[in-house]
């Protein structure tokens, strides 16, 4: 496939409110960009009369039909086990069969790791993929790794997450020696639970990371560092806490603005920064996260996204692809001797 004729596979069924959400997310990246295909992954039944409603779907668009598809509830062993038929799985493996560029769904986060990792297959060397996503800050983005696929990081998961994190950074924001950095409770080096302790130890001493340190909770949005480690657990959390302040914040300046008329005054005239300072808290601007790690790419959507939200997701599988993410990944992990690095930090 030439990489200039994009093709995009989505889990039509993975998103909270149905495949409603998704098509429309797609019709939004097609209208700006004829030139992606889509490939939708599920119940033809119910995607079909969806597609017939825009304009800019009635080219370039198929539908891999499957009535099975993934629950929130499903435990990731048995999306295995149970699940190669299911959208998400369809969806997976149109990357593996080299028929789709990237994967894209909103559907079970456990589930779409565990399945991407079983049909796509890790990088050499690679113990454990992980989520990485970009998160706004006061200088641009940071990224942020894990975001939920490993729940627990020992000290090898946390090092290579580093190294991942590192590399993808590199990559995607062109910053030539990007800062990483451990998530912990403190900037001490006596401070926290003892693999972060341990992994601090063994990135301060690494050539192959530019390692800056601990960062703490409130340090995520300075700028500072360029990448932020942690384990999956922790990493979910901080995200979902990120999003709700960014909507609160909005919400609550909003509403304490039309308390009164000097306050609906100021709204109006500061109307165009109001909408501005709205857009970029908008989760949905940020929403798209890679499965980090993997023979293929893979786009973690926000189940509970807009159709504006899964577009961005998309546009994060898309813009990968573009860039033949995956190649520059492998070849910049074999020239920082990845896999010699991660042995040596399980000696």
């Amino acid at each position: 496939m030439r990489k200039k004729n994009l093709v995009v596979a989505i889990d039509a069924m993975g998103a909270d409110s149905g495949p409603e959400m998704v098509v429309a997310g797609a019709n939004l990246v097609k209208k700006h960009n004829s030139a992606i295909s889509f490939i939708f992954c599920g119940d033809r039944r119910k995607i079909a009369p969806l597609i017939a409603r825009y304009e800019a779907l009635s080219s370039g668009v198929s539908i891999e039909h499957t009535d099975k598809s993934i629950s929130a509830e499903q435990k990731p062993r048995d999306a295995v086990r149970k699940g190669r038929d299911s959208s998400m799985a369809l969806a997976i493996q149109l990357v593996g069969d080299r028929r789709a560029h990237c994967a894209v769904s909103a559907g079970n986060t456990g589930a779409l790791m565990s399945l991407s990792t079983f049909i796509l297959r890790p990088l050499e060397g690679v113990r454990r993929p992980a989520i990485c996503g970009l998160l706004p800050t006061r200088k641009g983005y940071c990224c942020m790794l894990d975001l939920g696929a490993n729940l627990q990081a020992d000290v090898k998961n946390l090092t290579q997450f580093a190294i991942m994190g590192g590399v993808f950074y590199r990559i995607v924001k062109r910053e030539e020696n990007p800062v990483v950095a451990l998530l912990n409770v403190g900037v001490e080096h006596i401070k926290g639970r003892e693999e972060i302790k341990e992994a601090g130890k063994i990135l301060s001493k690494a050539t192959i990371v530019n390692y800056g340190g601990f960062v703490e909770g409130h340090d995520i949005t300075k700028g500072d560092v360029h990448v932020i480690v942690t384990d999956g657990f922790t990493g979910n959390v901080v995200l979902k806490t990120l999003e709700g302040v960014s909507r609160s914040l909005t919400h609550v300046s909003k509403r304490i603005l039309l308390r009164s008329v000097f306050g609906i005054a100021a709204l109006c005239i500061g109307m165009p920064a109001f909408l501005r300072l709205k857009t970029i808290l908008n989760p949905s601007k940020y929403n798209g996260a890679v499965m980090l790690g993997l023979n293929g790419i893979v786009i973690k959507s926000h189940g509970g996204t807009d159709p504006k939200g899964f577009a961005m997701a998309s546009k994060v599988g898309i813009s990968l692809a573009g860039q033949d993410f995956t190649r520059h990944l492998k070849n910049n992990l074999r020239k920082d001797d990845f896999q010699g690095a991660t042995e040596e930090i399980g000696n």
